[in-house]
Order: C-alpha cells, then structure tokens, then sequence
C-alpha cells in the first residue's frame, strides 16, 4: 500500500508540472508520515543524502565547465576539428561531432555542449548548405559525449547511488573508450547521411593551419589533462582535481586567451550557482525517496521479476536497458541515476556484470534520453538554436539513434570496452 503511494504520488507530482527534485521529496515525506515514523527521520535522511564528501566534486566540475563554456575554449576546440577532419564529405557533420568529443571532456555535460557548440556550429552548417535538422540531430545527439568522456559529474552521482564502494577514478577511465566508440559510430552515421543528402566536402586547410589550431587548443585541452590525470596519478583527490580545474580554467581563460570578460565571469558563476543548488536539493530528495524503495525491497522484487521472465542474461540485459531508456525519456538524467541505481545495479551484479561497467551502461541510456522527447533537455535546446520544430528534426534523427544505440549493445555484450583501461591503469 505505502509502496504504491509512494510510486502514485510521485507520478502524480511529475504529470502536474511539479519539479523532479520537489516530487521526490513531497511522495517520500507523505509515505514517511504514513508509516508513521517520526519526520525528523525523512529530513535526516535528505541531509544525509548531501553530506558525502565525493559530492564536494559537482559544484568545482560544474564550476570549471561554465568559465570554458564562456570563457573562448569551445571555439578553439572547434576551429582544432574544422582543420582536422572538415575535408570528408559533410566535413561539418564529422567537425561537429569531434568537436563535441573534445569539448565534452572538458565540460562533462551534454546541454552544454549542445549549447555551446551548437551555437557555434548550427548557424554555420546552415549557412554552408546544410539542413537544419541535420544540423541540430549532428548537434544534439553527439553531445551525450559529455557524460561519457571524463571528467563527468554524473558518474560522481552514479558512484554516491551505488553505495560508494565503486571506484570515482575507474569510472572516469572506463567512459574513454565507450565515448570514442560512440562518437565514431556518430561520425559515421553523418557521413553516410551527408553522402545521402549530396552535402559538400571542405576545403583543407593545410598543415600549417592544423599545426596552429591544436597548438591554441591545447591550454583548453590540458584542462581535462590535469583533472582526470591528476586523480588516475593519485597527486588528487576527485574534489581537490575539481578545484584545481577551477583555477586553472579562470587562469587559462582570462591569462592566455584572454577572452573572459567580467560579465562572463559573472555568468558563470551563476549558472554554476544555480546549477549546483539544483542538484544537491535532487540528491538530498532522491536519497530519502530510495530508502524507501530499499525499505520495501524494490530491487529484490525486480530481480525475481527479471528472473521469471528469463533467466537468459543477453534478454535480461536487454529488459535492463529498455527500462532505462524508456525512463530516460520522461525523467531528468541526475533524478534517475539516484533512484534507478539501487533498484538495477542488484540485478545487474547479480548477473556477474561489474559496477563500473554498468555505469557506462546507464550513462549511455540515460544520455541518450536526453536527446528524446518528451523531455530530452538537449533536443529543446538544439531546437532552439537551429530554429526548427521538433517534429521535423524527429523524423530525420533514427540513423543517429541508431548509431548510439549500436554502442550501447556493444558496451553491454563486450565488458572489454568498458573495463579494459581501469583494469589496466588502477589495481
């Protein structure tokens, strides 16, 4: 009865336009109230939720993101892989989703790569001859790089949900190479779909030109060098690497390109203000909202469910990533990694699946929801900057879903894709 409550109230809140975090909150109180545990128990739960020292991390990654988002390094890195690969066919397609390769390593967040670079892009590959749908699916659809490739403040989350007792630094190496291979299979889609559609090829513009654009591309570049590095060589701790991202972004921002201005900085404080609050109220909610889902043994009754629907580990898999990807269209990212966590990684270990490559599993399912309606944050975005409806944009994205999606069974079938570089770098 109170489970039911507790899943009722909380769809409820969501389907009436209350905010995730504020859902979570109000359904878990209500089922505490029911119970009748005393309520102080419910906020200690919440403020226990926030009280991890790992989180420390979110607010200096998010910090470092937005003075590069604002701060000149995503035209750089975007000028870097218009000399590197513009040549092919639909150069601009494959520029984009480099670039949001490289860029999402320094940001670690898929609305703002597809912010950043789609408003540097979208406008151009329109003027150049480009579809805007193309343009916006190229855009939106590579920007789950972002959650991928380190460093990443979702996998801080996933590693928190998990119980702490997955690696922070295993995570970050095992997104290397699942975010390389989507990427790739992302590059390829555009260049088939380019071929298709009779785009035209760039000009190249020699190896002068590339020679220059990495040199000015590497201050940026070594931002994701020093964090991730610094963590995998021990010099760091997962939150002092965050903070010392954060100063050296200010000092490569306003040193060296000289590029961010005082209302930039301002800018990005705020966002980071802003963005930081947002999810440390979603962590605080999502923690109290899963004790109860533990109370009342979700994760054992899934497994039974599983199980007795199959006990083939390829089906179960297969269920397990449907289930995220049909959550991931309607629930935000950081909300479902704290609730489905405890509920599937059970499921999953109980099948001989490792932790760390689980997470890359729900990294990609969930990333690629966001580039989904009815509520993929990066997809209202692209659609916004390439000024197109999201019907028409719809129709012409399957082959990049279909990209991603090859990916996603490749990480879940192939364990060496996720694992093989933490096994090999962290004993």
């Amino acid at each position: 009865m109170e489970l039911a409550v507790l899943l009722g109230l909380f769809a409820f809140c969501v389907l009436i336009g209350v905010p995730v975090a504020f859902a979570l909150g109000i359904s878990a109180v209500v089922v505490f109230w029911l119970e009748g545990l005393p309520l102080m128990i419910a906020f200690q739960r919440i403020l226990s939720g926030v009280s991890v020292f790992s989180l420390l991390a979110i607010p200096f990654f998010i910090f470092a993101g937005e003075l590069m988002l604002h701060g000149g390094i995503a035209q750089r890195l975007v000028r870097l892989a218009a000399a590197a690969v513009g040549h092919v066919r639909g150069g601009l397609g494959t520029v984009n989703v480099f670039s949001s390769m490289l860029f999402g390593g320094i940001s670690g967040s898929a609305v703002a790569d597809t912010s950043a670079l789609g408003s540097l892009l979208i406008p151009v590959m329109k003027k150049r001859g480009y579809d805007a749908d193309y343009a916006v699916n190229v855009t939106v659809t590579s920007s789950v790089a972002g959650i991928l490739i380190p460093p990443s403040h979702n996998m801080i989350l996933y590693a928190v949900a998990a119980g702490g007792g997955v690696s922070i630094s295993k995570l970050f190496l095992a997104g290397v190479v699942p975010g390389i291979l989507m990427c790739a299979c992302l590059a390829l889609a555009a260049y088939l779909v380019a071929i298709k559609r009779g785009y035209p090829k760039e000009a190249f513009p020699g190896w002068t030109a590339l020679g220059v654009a990495f040199v000015t591309a590497v201050p940026g570049l070594v931002t994701a060098v020093i964090i991730v590095g610094g963590v995998l060589s021990g010099v760091f701790t997962v939150t002092e690497s965050g903070a010392i991202g954060c100063i050296y972004a200010l000092l490569v921002t306003t040193l060296v390109y000289r590029s961010l201005s005082w209302q930039d900085f301002t800018l990005a404080v705020a966002r980071a203000v802003r963005t930081t609050a947002l999810v440390m109220i979603l962590v605080g909610c999502a923690t109290a909202f899963a004790f109860l889902l533990a109370l009342y043994r979700v994760p054992e009754q899934l497994t039974v469910f599983l199980f007795a629907i199959s006990d083939n580990p390829i089906v179960i898999l297969l269920l397990l990533n449907l289930m995220l990807l049909v959550l991931g269209m309607i629930m935000d990212m950081a909300a479902l990694i704290l609730i489905c966590t405890p509920i599937f990684l059970p499921v999953a270990v109980s099948l001989g699946m490792d932790p760390i490559q689980f997470g890359m599993i729900m990294m990609m399912n969930l990333g690629l929801g966001l580039t989904t309606p009815p509520v993929g944050a990066c997809l209202f975005v692209g659609c916004a900057i390439g000024k197109t409806k999201m019907e028409q944009v719809i129709k012409t994205i399957w082959p990049f879903y279909l990209a991603i999606f090859a990916a996603l069974m490749l990480t879940t079938y192939v364990p060496a894709i996720s694992l093989t570089l933490p096994n090999a770098f962290i004993r």
